[in-house]
This record gives C-alpha cells, sequence and structure tokens, in this order.
C-alpha cells in the first residue's frame, strides 16, 4: 500500500493506492502550509490555524492546542505578546515517531516528545547574530522557518532554513544554534538528507542548490548547468546518494504564480552537470508552477506534484507517469504546499 498526501492551498488530497487509486479531502478551506507523515500520525500546518494531526492516516484531522506564543521582539511591531497560529514547517524524527518538531512564523521551533499532545519552545534561535537580517519580502516585517530536517545517523542534530536569511544547525536537539555555517545558502525553501550517507545534506533556495558532506558545517556549490536557479524542492535518490533532483524557476513569481508560471525540474548525478528534464513526461516550462518532490523507499523511485497533477518515476527522473489521482480544475491555479509518501 501506498499513500501520498499532497498539501494544496486550501486542502490535504490522501491519495490511497489499493486496487486503484482512490483519492480524499482533509482541511477543505484552510490555508495550508506545510506536512508531515508517519505510519503513527500526520501532521498539517496551516498559516491561520495553527497545527493539526490525524491518527487515523488522513481519515480526520484534530487541532492541536499547540499554545505557540512567541515573545515579541524589536521589529516586529504590535502588541507585547504575539500568538503565532503560522505554522510554516513540521518533521518527524527518523529515530522516534514520537519526537516532532514545527517550526512558525515569526521563526521559532517547537519540539514535542509524545507525538504532539505536549510541546516546548527551543529558545535562543532568534538571539543569533544574523537574526537583524532576516526577513520574508512579501511581509518584510516578519520572516519564518521553511523546513526542518533532523539527521538520519544523530537524533540531535537538527537542520533548520529561515526564509529568508540563514541556515541553522544545532548539534544539541535545539539546546544551542549554529548561525550560518561556512558556505550555507540564506534563502532555505527546502532540505533533504539521505539514510544511506552520513554527513550527507542538500539544499533547494532561492539562491541556488547547495550540498554539504559533513552534516552541514561547511558547503558546496555545483551550479553547471542549472540555468534556473531559484530552488525550491530537493529529492535524493533513495538508491544513490550522489544523485540528485530539484525543482526550480528563474524567480518567486514564474515558481508559485499559475499565470506567470515556468518552472522545471533538473537532475545531478556524481559530478556531472545539471540535467534538465524534458519531454519525459512530467510537465514542466510555461504554465507550471515549481514541483514539490519526494523521494520514494525503493531506488529510482521520486514523486512530483505540480499544478499539473501528482507524478512519479522509477527510474529516476528518465520517464514518469501521471498518477490516476482526481484532480480537480481548480488545483491547476494552486503551488502545492507539501508532499509525503509512505510506502509498504
Amino acid at each position: 500500500m501506498t499513500t501520498v498526501y499532497v498539501a494544496l492551498r486550501d486542502r490535504l488530497l490522501v491519495c490511497e493506492d489499493g486496487e486503484e487509486w482512490t483519492t480524499t479531502a482533509a482541511l477543505e478551506g484552510y490555508d495550508l502550509e506545510c506536512l508531515a507523515a508517519s505510519p503513527a500520525r500526520v501532521f498539517v500546518g496551516t498559516f491561520e490555524s495553527g497545527l493539526h494531526r490525524s491518527t487515523d492516516g488522513g481519515d480526520s484531522f484534530e487541532s492541536l492546542e499547540t499554545e505557540f506564543v512567541p515573545e515579541r521582539e524589536s521589529g516586529y511591531g504590535g502588541a507585547e505578546n504575539l500568538e503565532s497560529d503560522a505554522v510554516t514547517a513540521v518533521t518527524i524524527s527518523p529515530h522516534d515517531p514520537d519526537v516532532v518538531y514545527a517550526g512558525t512564523e515569526p521563526s521559532r521551533i517547537y519540539r514535542s516528545h509524545d507525538g504532539g499532545d505536549s510541546w516546548e519552545h527551543l529558545e535562543g534561535l532568534t538571539d543569533l547574530p544574523s537574526a537583524e537580517s532576516w526577513f520574508f519580502p512579501p511581509r518584510p516585517h516578519t520572516h519564518h522557518v521553511r523546513w526542518l530536517e533532523v539527521d538520519p545517523f544523530d537524533p540531535d542534530r537538527l537542520y533548520v532554513g529561515i526564509e529568508a536569511g540563514a541556515f541553522v544547525l544545532s548539534t544539541d536537539g535545539g539546546g544551542s544554534w549554529r548561525d550560518r555555517p561556512e558556505g550555507s545558502r540564506r534563502d532555505n525553501h527546502s532540505l533533504a538528507i539521505h539514510p544511506d550517507r552520513e554527513g550527507l545534506v542538500y539544499s533547494a533556495a532561492g539562491d541556488g542548490f547547495a550540498r554539504s558532506a559533513d552534516g552541514g558545517e561547511s558547503w558546496d556549490h555545483p551550479q553547471e548547468g542549472l540555468a534556473h536557479r531559484y530552488c525550491w524542492s530537493v529529492a535524493p535518490d533513495p538508491g544513490d546518494p550522489d544523485a540528485v533532483l530539484v525543482s526550480s524557476a528563474s524567480g518567486p513569481r514564474s515558481a508559485h504564480t499559475a499565470s506567470s508560471a515556468e518552472a522545471y525540474v533538473y537532475r545531478k548525478s556524481d559530478a556531472e552537470p545539471w540535467e534538465r528534464l524534458e519531454d519525459v513526461g512530467l510537465p514542466t516550462g510555461e504554465g507550471v508552477v515549481r514541483a514539490e518532490l519526494a523521494a520514494g523507499a525503493e531506488p529510482g523511485v521520486v514523486y512530483a506534484a505540480n499544478n499539473r497533477g501528482l507524478f512519479r518515476t522509477r527510474d529516476f527522473g528518465d520517464a514518469w507517469g501521471r498518477i490516476g489521482v482526481d484532480w480537480a480544475d481548480g488545483f491547476e491555479a494552486q503551488a502545492p504546499r507539501g508532499l509525503a509518501v509512505l510506502e509498504g
């Protein structure tokens, strides 16, 4: 059984592969921002309604009483306390499904040790030197945690992407933070790791692609062949840590806005230049927003969601097939907000 969760702007699609693909919708009418899924729980972050959890595979959801209430900081304006209903990033630890991290706007990180029943604020993030320069251009008075990733070899090693301003690293589970390691990108949109190679981290950022071989301590920037460098989503080949896919565009408008969209998917293997994937069954180019990518469990398997539908490759991009899920005409005007795959 394969279950694919697609977070659109205004609903979550739960797509299941039984005898044939079926699609159900949840959280309709909410402004979705992010999602994470494990066999035990599915979490969906929303912009105005906090964090939601399902314990039955997405059949039903409950709103969590997270009480994510950060203190006011200079430059934010507003009341002394600013309640954050915007949950912009969430991840489940690969070491323990009860350990969950959530990030908000303004930028705060919280951790749960009991599957989301209770949360603790991991302090010190906005005390970092670069925090004064963080800002999100559409709402320049603020910023947010865009991505969270737990290292598969070390449960205390946490990778954080701030939109926009920094890559941040913790080696003690959020007890302390390292600001902007050497070579790290500033506008990290998504991060990915590989379970077969310790220390390997990938970043798809608004200022380009980056790769670390030492757990985020330092980064290099292989860009040859990558003609569109506003990168959004990244997924490695489950069977080859040296092969990676990235979705990208020339800038935000061509990435996220369907009426002006022109986005592509690129592939890189070892030291070879980036290769743009065209005419392989995955819609790209004019009218197509940047894809959300998610690796499957088997070598070569990657899923992609854009405004044209849900797709899968079994040979790491040589050929893609459309997955037969319900895709309403209105979805073509949306840029997906998240993608998660459970196979097994």
